[in-house]
C-alpha cells in the first residue's frame, strides 16, 4: 500500500520543527568573561504544528480514477529569555531576565544556588576558624 499524503506532510513538518528547535535553543552556549566567569543563558521554547489534509475526487476523473490529497500544514515557535545560569569560580546563581517568580515554587527554585552558596560558605568559615586554632563552642561562637 503507497503512503498515504498525510503522512509525508506531518513527517515535512516535524523535520522544520527539529531544525528550528534543538538543545542549544533552550541552554545556549556558554559565555566565559575575561575574569573567568561564565554566563550560560536558559530560554523557555514553545512550539506548535497543525497538519491536515483530505482525499477527495476530481471534478474532471472518472469513477475509477484515484482520489486526490489537499493538504497543508504550519508550525509555530517562540523563544523567550528566561534567566542566566552565572558561574564564578565555585558559585553558581541564576540572574532572571523576566519578571519575577510569580509563585512560591518558582521563588523557592530561584533561591537554591544562593542557599547553597550560603551553606558552603559557612562551612569554610567554620572550618577555617578550626584550622587557625581558636576555639569554637557548639553554637559556632568563639570563646572569649
Amino acid at each position: 500500500m503507497a503512503e498515504h499524503g498525510v503522512n509525508g506532510l506531518m513527517a515535512e513538518t516535524m523535520e522544520k520543527i527539529r531544525s528550528m528547535v534543538d538543545v542549544n535553543t533552550i541552554i545556549g552556549e556558554p559565555i566565559v568573561t575575561h575574569d573567568g566567569t561564565t554566563l550560560i543563558p536558559i530560554s523557555k521554547v514553545t512550539f506548535g504544528f497543525a497538519s491536515g489534509g483530505t482525499d477527495f475526487k476530481s471534478r474532471n476523473s472518472g469513477d475509477s480514477a484515484p482520489l486526490c490529497f489537499g493538504g497543508g500544514g504550519g508550525a509555530g515557535v517562540s523563544i523567550t529569555p528566561v534567566a542566566f545560569l552565572i558561574v564564578s569560580g565555585e558559585n553558581a546563581r541564576i540572574l532572571p531576565v523576566n519578571m519575577p517568580a510569580d509563585s512560591s515554587t518558582d521563588r523557592l527554585i530561584e533561591m537554591i544556588p544562593d542557599a547553597v552558596n550560603g551553606i558552603q560558605s559557612f562551612i569554610s568559615n567554620r572550618r577555617g576558624k578550626k584550622n587557625d586554632g581558636e576555639d569554637i563552642e557548639e553554637s559556632g561562637v568563639p570563646e572569649e
